[in-house]
């Protein structure tokens, strides 16, 4: 960052929050986090002593979970980085329509209007690729693609999406992130995501079952999805307001079969079995096209899925991560209410 800001990021203790508020403070930001701990708090408690971090549980979905947030010393946020969420579309199938439009669309609705209400400037909000759907005429989607979701997960980002766009021309400026799939370790690791678990499987069982054998996707290293958005939350005003980037890089497409030969290549052992078996839903076999983040902000991703393997085979090796097949390390656990 350029200079210190106070930035507040809701969901800050999931596995992208967690990641970003470390760097936020790095960088010398005041950072306030409001979370509701569904997957608990550890990945937090190493900032508590900092002297610019603030801490608040709250369901952001409640009005006025905001401003009691906000600390006396620094009150009004700079920007806010919305992360709260149900992430995926077999977490958001679980729950049911109901409550994933309630985490996913009216809390977003929420918290835009309480924190423009405060004067915040710039509000980043955290998309998906998924909702492109499977391409048309094979070629790679841009940011101006037709929207044709297949899953109630994208139905939710598609609603939240649009109405923040219907508010770019408002005192707060909405920026919109469409993450391809990430991998990688955080504070708050997730193993329910294909890069993560490939490794998990082929180390504590020593076998890979793999289903939908012929579909690819575009991969990111979750530490670049957080250098993403804090030059999202850096850019020229021209270059956020009801912006959308697809964030992610070509260097990141991959296919099942590559990833395999990746995980074996660190773990040969490995027994792959393949099985004909589709699951329906959020199918993501589609090319993306990254021109627009790269040419705009200036982004290009650092890590590659054989650094992402490579550092998940060690956390596991070293036991840095003592029990992964701990529900808290997936989305598997929710609230209903």
């Amino acid at each position: 960052m350029n200079e210190k800001k106070h930035i507040l990021i809701t969901g800050g203790a999931g596995y992208i929050g967690s990641l970003l508020t470390s760097e936020l403070l790095r960088a010398g930001n005041y950072v306030t986090v409001v979370d509701n701990l569904l997957y608990g708090g550890e990945s937090l408690l190493g900032f508590l002593a900092h002297p610019d971090f603030h801490f608040t549980k709250a369901d952001v979905t409640e009005p006025g979970s905001v401003r009691p947030a906000l600390s006396r010393a620094w009150p009004k946020p700079d920007a806010v980085v919305h992360l709260a969420g149900i992430v995926g579309f077999p977490a958001c199938q679980a729950i049911g329509k109901q409550a994933a439009w309630k985490y996913n669309v009216e809390a977003v609705k929420c918290v835009f209007e309480q924190v423009s209400e405060l004067g915040t400037a710039r509000f980043v909000f955290a998309s998906t690729y998924s909702n492109y759907g499977p391409p048309v005429d094979g070629k790679a989607v841009t940011e101006e693609s037709p929207l044709t979701p297949q899953s109630l997960y994208a139905e939710t980002k598609i609603a939240a999406e649009q109405y923040l766009l219907a508010q770019k021309n408002t005192a707060t400026a909405p920026l919109i992130f469409r993450l391809t799939t990430l991998y990688g370790i955080s504070p708050r690791t997730r193993f329910d995501l294909v890069v993560n678990q490939f490794v998990l499987d082929a180390y504590t069982k020593r076998e890979l079952i793999i289903y939908q054998r012929g579909y690819s996707r575009s991969f990111i290293h979750v530490r670049d999805v957080v250098c993403g958005i804090i030059l999202g939350l850096n850019a020229p005003e021209a270059l956020a307001r009801g912006q959308v980037y697809n964030l992610g890089d070509q260097a990141g497409d991959y296919t099942k079969d590559e990833i395999v030969g990746l995980v074996i290549k660190r773990l040969p052992e490995t027994v792959v079995t393949y099985k004909d078996l589709t699951f329906g839903g959020d199918i993501r076999d589609i090319s993306i096209s990254f021109d627009k983040i790269r040419n705009a902000l200036g982004f290009a991703a650092d890590m590659t899925v054989d650094d992402g393997v490579r550092e998940v085979v060690h956390t596991l090796r070293t036991g840095l991560i003592r029990d992964p097949q701990d529900e808290k390390y997936t989305n598997a656990r929710f609230i209903v209410q």
